[in-house]
């Protein structure tokens, strides 16, 4: 019969940082070959760390710990934390951050947008952290409160929830040693009951300095610094350091969203002692096996579908036995045969992780069932005599053994906490999904695959990282693809690259051959302008490229073509997608410009769908119509019956001749009057770019007039368009353009007569047909939109590059999305999309990758930059000299640093080195600028408070709130203080 899987949960994320190891992967392979991770310090490290050389060189100190390596370190820019700020953090604040944010991208979750509604169930332990500022004398009024925000395990959770954007329940939840793993319970009655739709589990246990323990005769620390759970020798528990986080969705949310889980979650069970014991202190056989059979009772399974047994395993002399008879009689009475139950115990490894050891060793449980393979206990010699061996069904493995319990695999997890509160948790192997291959025979596409970082250095990092990944494990590009753009923040640091194959992307993020870097801009991403190229861009298949890449492309061509009549719309399907089409037949003027208009009008549609709304639009020539039906002027049918038209009565004027010419308008114009010859300007392009037009017997004597004078190239024409000879095709379009409605445009429309339409103003449809004759004006049309949207990004929405080349050359930034001829199908457009990505532009990735599934990839390399300690907390920032303050920006709208000597104290105080030096105290950030924002700098409404205070206290003014949260700027706050500040009157000496 099948299981109602209603009420269980998935494990769909984890992350941890542990003893001796440097990633989750590392860890297990350390747990399968038996490994200890403790480590034992040596006198000089110890006093390095802080501990009092008396307690050191104590008989019975012992200097044994699980040490969590580079605990001090914290991706501060990562979270919008200043460098102040995470100096008053505890180091255990830190490292969850940075496990919930790699969690959930394990899970493939953007840790920013989560979308379900996400749960916080936190815990930590005492800080010793606080501890240590406190007793140095390192706070002040000011600073107490904030080293307690971001310490005391009250505001763990909610400050979690408030730097992930999280909005489900925030628990902070403390039971001692058992905490992560009631966390977990609490957590799952959350999903349960409708509260959350995902849960963030999150643990850590960080002794503060790590150092060893002092041993008391008849404690529970060991003599030996061994911890030897279920071990002859056991003589106590070590302690260790180490944060673990797990993300938990319903199981059927799991089974359509997400990787594969690393397993499920049956059931739970919470219970406590009670008075029922020996002491407080005192762990209670009753209580513990009532938590497991509750947990099997929540699980609906017996004790004979039980393979493997994670245990509290402390390995002291009284903690053992008890736990070991508790879960004896708890699973034989649920069924377990004799010698059925591998047991573990990961203090054995690492030490007893405090707080966070039940999630932990939920991790370790998890892998085991997942894998299949069954890790020995760490150190283990001999069974202590003092365990109820008979008819138990527990057996300690001394060996690395593939699973041989029950299937499907399941296992128990026990945490017990000081004081008697007990939790047990049942997990089972996640339910395999069918591998998905690639279509057989089917060559592999091009896919996009993008990283982004907080800063360049950790951009470095996540692609090394990635690189050795998609080199090692080779999944599907399509799967990558779609997990990085759906599953990760998109960041300010940016990289894009495009591929076939896994092994071609690891290779170009290896070498950086194809790799496009970039940064989002601060104040949101710049204006876009699309331009849409005229005749002669066109070529034989031209649609392919655009179809492969662009989701929604092919429907919007569709839909255009239908606006042609059926006989030309047949015609173009086969010459758009045929690159065999005869290109001669295609250079027809009566099918070039339907063609090139049904491509450009699809390419701007998919954009649009893309989330690449334009600021602006401009075409050349015939993309005059197509930026004009885009900007909304026309409607599709009647920009449709237009093209066609203009194409027939253009083919049926008289042949001529176009050349382009190396030079601006004026020199254009002095060589056509002094070559004597019947040529006209056709095209202004730009300052060094013209176009002429005639006859085809002018334009060659022309062209052999000028003999090298200017760079001269002929076009690939077979009309002088925008010439005289185009005369004939004028009245058929005015007449045609009286019958059409022409609406004004809804964005901004740069015409080629060098005018800007802007939205609701009206266009005279006249003007299209007199444009088909007259000069093309577009270097006017580039100013006009370098004027109105300036720092924009031109993007030419059709095949070829001539129009991108043109506003290159004006000192605009142009990206061509097809390159033309010989480049790869669709790669050419999808490295366009990737450049406009890594600029800061909205494109939605997730529809764009839509392809793929979600898999697991490498997490944010979270390698703080810097190491912070409780010392720092209360370092002193020594006043910067003048010459290093800050000051407003010159004025050509530089940034500097004064160089001259402070102002006279009568003529006031130094307002730009006082607000410099003051928001290096409150932020920590020692490289400041005028144009420095306070708030994208870690800076934050209780900060402002700080500042205003200080100001107060340096200046006696009382700066508005209002105004300094307002004035974001350092600059712009050094002109408020200016403003507030009245010069100290100068002494004038009396005359005698």
């Amino acid at each position: 019969m099948a299981r109602n899987r209603s009420l269980d949960i998935a494990v769909t994320g984890v992350s941890g940082r542990f003893p001796g190891s440097s990633d989750l992967a590392e860890w297990w392979e350390a747990l399968k070959a038996g490994r200890v991770l403790t480590t034992r310090y040596d006198r000089r490290r110890l006093v390095a760390a802080g501990m009092p050389e008396d307690l050191v060189d104590e008989p019975d100190f012992v200097p044994v710990h699980g040490h969590l390596a580079d605990f001090d370190r914290f991706e501060n820019a990562l979270f919008r934390v200043s460098p102040r700020e995470a100096e008053m953090m505890d180091p255990q604040l830190r490292l969850m951050l940075e496990c919930a944010w790699t969690a959930l991208e394990d899970a493939a979750v953007d840790p920013l947008n989560t979308r379900a509604t996400t749960g916080v169930y936190a815990s930590a332990s005492a800080s010793g952290y606080l501890h240590r500022m406190i007793a140095g004398g390192m706070l002040d009024p000011l600073t107490a409160e904030d080293a307690l925000h971001g310490a005391a395990p009250d505001f763990l959770a909610s400050l979690i929830s408030y730097k992930l954007n999280l909005t489900g329940p925030a628990l902070a939840v403390q039971t001692a040693c058992s905490s992560s793993l009631v966390a977990l319970h609490m957590a799952v009655q959350g999903l349960l009951s409708g509260e959350c739709d995902q849960a963030l589990v999150v643990a850590a246990g960080l002794a503060y300095p790590q150092a060893g323990h002092l041993r008391v005769p008849g404690g529970i620390h060991s003599a030996s610094g061994h911890c030897r759970p279920f071990d002859e020798n056991a003589d106590g528990v070590v302690a260790g350091s180490g944060v673990a986080c797990v993300v938990l969705r319903r199981f059927d949310d799991a089974l359509t969203e997400g990787p594969e889980p690393y397993g499920v979650v049956l059931g739970t069970a919470v219970n406590n002692d009670g008075a029922a014991k020996a002491g407080y202190y005192a762990p209670s056989v009753g209580g513990q096996q009532a938590a497991i059979r509750a947990a099997l009772d929540a699980a609906d399974v017996d004790g004979a579908s039980i393979g493997y047994l994670e245990t509290h395993g402390t390995g002291t002399r009284i903690g053992d036995p008890i736990e070991w008879s508790a879960a004896s009689s708890a699973l034989r009475e649920a069924g377990a045969r004799p010698g059925q139950i591998a047991v573990g115990a990961l203090k054995a490894n690492t030490g007893h992780l405090d707080n966070a050891a039940g999630l932990a060793g939920l991790t370790k449980a998890l892998l085991v069932v997942r894998d299949g393979v069954v890790p020995p206990l760490a150190g283990f010699t001999r069974l202590n005599p003092l365990l109820e061996t008979e008819d138990s069904p527990l057996y300690v493995p001394t060996q690395v053994a593939p699973w041989t319990g029950p299937e499907p695999r399941r296992a128990g997890v026990s945490s017990f906490g000081v004081g008697g509160t007990n939790v047990h948790v049942v997990v089972e192997r996640a339910p395999v999904r069918a591998a998905r291959r690639e279509e057989a025979g089917a060559p592999p596409a091009a896919h996009l695959v993008v990283l982004s970082a907080a800063d360049g250095a950790a951009l470095d990092r996540s692609a090394e990282r990635l690189s050795r990944h998609l080199a090692a494990d080779a999944p599907r590009t399509a799967d990558v693809a779609h997990t990085l753009a759906t599953g990760r923040a998109a960041l300010g640091e940016r990289l894009a690259v495009t591929g076939h194959t896994p092994a071609e992307v690891a290779e170009r993020l290896s070498t950086g051959a194809g790799v496009v870097r970039g940064s989002r801009p601060v104040d949101g991403p710049t204006p876009l302008v699309l331009a849409f190229p005229g005749q002669g861009s066109q070529r034989p298949g031209m649609a392919l490229p655009f179809a492969e890449a662009l989701p929604g492309f092919s429907a919007a061509l569709t839909q255009c073509l239908d606006a042609f009549e059926p006989a030309l719309a047949r015609v173009l399907e086969v010459a758009l997608s045929d690159p065999g089409f005869p290109e001669g037949e295609l250079a027809q003027t009566r099918l070039a410009q339907p063609a090139l208009f049904a491509v450009e009008y699809a390419v701007a549609a998919a954009l649009r769908g893309l989330g690449l709304v334009p600021a602006a639009v401009v075409g050349h020539s015939l993309g005059e119509i197509t930026a004009a039906c885009v900007a909304g002027v026309f409607e599709l049918p009647d920009a449709a019956r237009l093209v066609a038209l203009r194409g027939r009565v253009m083919q049926d004027c008289a042949p001529g001749a176009m050349l382009a010419l190396g030079c601006g308008e004026s020199e254009t114009r002095a060589l056509i009057a002094a070559s004597g010859q019947a040529v006209e300007p056709a095209a202004f392009n730009s300052p060094e770019a013209s176009v002429v037009a005639g006859a085809e017997e002018a334009v060659a004597a022309f062209e052999a007039w000028l003999a090298g004078r200017v760079h001269a190239r002929r076009l690939r024409t077979s009309h002088a368009f925008h010439s005289a000879l185009i005369e004939p095709a004028v009245a058929p379009l005015a007449d045609e353009l009286s019958r059409i409605a022409v609406r004004p445009p809804a964005v901004p429309w740069a015409t080629t007569s060098g005018r800007m339409v802007l939205p609701g103003e009206a266009v005279a449809p006249q003007g299209f047909a007199e444009r088909a004759r007259t000069t093309v004006r577009f270097a006017e049309a580039l100013d006009a939109l370098a004027t109105r949207q300036p720092g924009a990004v031109v993007v030419e929405a059709g095949p070829g590059r001539a129009l991108s080349a043109i506003a290159a050359a004006a000192d605009l930034t142009a990206l061509p999305l097809a390159a033309g001829h010989g480049a790869p199908a669709g790669r050419d457009v999808l490295t366009a999309l990737g450049t406009l990505w890594t600029m800061g532009q909205p494109l939605v990735l997730e529809t764009l990758c839509a392809a793929g599934e979600p898999i697991r990839l490498p997490s944010y390399p979270c390698a703080g930059p810097c190491r912070i300690a409780p010392e720092a907390a209360a370092r002193p920032v020594a006043p910067r000299p003048a010459t290093e303050a800050c000051v407003p920006a010159d004025a050509d709208g530089g940034t500097t640093a004064s160089t001259a000597p402070g102002p006279d104290p009568a003529e006031g105080p130094d307002v730009p080195a006082l607000l410099t030096r003051l928001w290096r105290e409150l932020l920590g950030h020692e490289d400041l600028t005028v144009e420095a924002d306070f708030f994208l700098l870690g800076g934050d409404s209780l900060l402002v408070t700080h500042l205003a205070r200080k100001l107060r206290t340096e200046l006696g003014i009382r700066v508005p709130m209002r105004d300094l949260l307002l004035g974001r700027t350092l600059g712009r706050q050094i002109e408020l203080v200016h403003g507030l500040v009245e010069p100290v009157p100068v002494p004038v000496a009396a005359g005698g």
